[in-house]
């Protein structure tokens, strides 16, 4: 007889209801898997934008949601030398029908790292997708250098608060847009000016930036584009961005969507960050795995501080 477990199963699109708590088998891993018992499973939003069906072509339904995963190695699949039953892993799964809202998942080996030894397993879960969307977009796209502006709308959310904190290790001068509430939260991080995006519009209290981290989307993207410098970036992050590459050059600026990719050895320096103090990830609630629908609520009120994690 098969092993049995617990997981969140989609089987239709629609609201957080659609996620049912259920049992079913544990995976097997396959050749360059390995199999994680997990501990911790990061929820954002683009888990309720694809639970909601807006993308249905990248839903495999019936599916398991959940980019995010830390947990403990419980077996490794044929080929898989790096890691061991026991180690402690995290890292960031690409969508497919078996996510991390579960109590075992599969991985590929090159998606995963050994988990930060200063981070309790729950937490670790909050990391890996926004901290490679994060550095995807302000790294690698806008390589941002030492002296540069940068704006990071939605500041204080998953991705927001992470990149203020490697857009500053990379030297910038860092603006946020956040409620009021968030702003002792954001000064700690280290961001520079803050604006309260519920009672100022940003485009009056912000000085000409190179780049803009745009985290909300819709009319935020042709907004952002006012503010940025001759030849500044507009890096965005949502479905619905606003804009794209011909609207911002025909105002002399550029446009990119950030993608992130499961990414073990980007994980390697992120977990190098998180050991040394250097990049912290705030949790604003830790729910059971049963409770996936609660927090897809919450995702989708857009007031969440930081992440929201589900525990097995």
């Amino acid at each position: 007889m098969s092993a049995r477990m617990h997981a969140i199963v989609q089987s239709a699109f629609g609201g957080p209801e659609v996620l049912t708590y259920t049992e079913t088998e544990v995976p097997e891993p396959g050749p360059g898997e390995v199999l994680v018992r997990v501990a911790g499973a990061g929820v954002n939003p683009g888990d309720a934008v694809l639970r909601s069906g807006r993308v249905p072509e990248l839903v495999p339904l019936p599916w398991t949601p959940g980019n995010d995963v830390a947990g403990v190695v419980a077996r490794v699949g044929e080929g898989v030398t790096r890691f061991r039953p026991g180690d402690a892993v995290y890292g960031m799964l690409a969508v497919g029908p078996r996510g991390a809202y579960a109590e075992f998942t599969t991985a590929p080996a090159d998606a995963l790292a050994f988990a930060p030894g200063n981070l309790d397993l729950a937490h670790a879960g909050a990391v890996p997708l926004v901290a490679i969307t994060a550095w995807q977009a302000l790294a690698v796209l806008a390589r941002v250098r030492p002296g540069d502006r940068v704006l990071v709308h939605a500041a204080a959310g998953g991705v927001g608060h992470v990149a203020v904190q490697l857009a500053k290790e990379l030297g910038a001068h860092v603006t946020g847009t956040a409620r009021e509430a968030n702003h002792g939260l954001l000064r700690g991080l280290g961001a520079d000016e803050l604006i309260d995006h519920t009672t100022t519009d940003f485009r009056t209290a912000v000085a000409p930036v190179d780049v803009v981290l745009d985290l909300v989307g819709g009319d935020y993207g042709p907004r952002s584009l006012e503010v940025l410098r001759p030849g500044g970036l507009l890096v965005g992050a949502s479905i619905d961005p606003g804009t794209d590459e011909a609207q911002a050059a025909s105002r002399g600026l550029r446009y990119t969507w950030v993608t992130a990719e499961p990414s073990g050895r980007l994980l390697e320096q992120i977990t190098e960050r998180i050991e040394a103090g250097r990049l912290r990830v705030a949790v604003q609630r830790v729910l059971p795995l049963a409770e996936a629908a609660e927090a897809h609520r919450t995702i989708e009120a857009k007031r969440t501080t930081g992440k929201i994690v589900l525990t097995p």
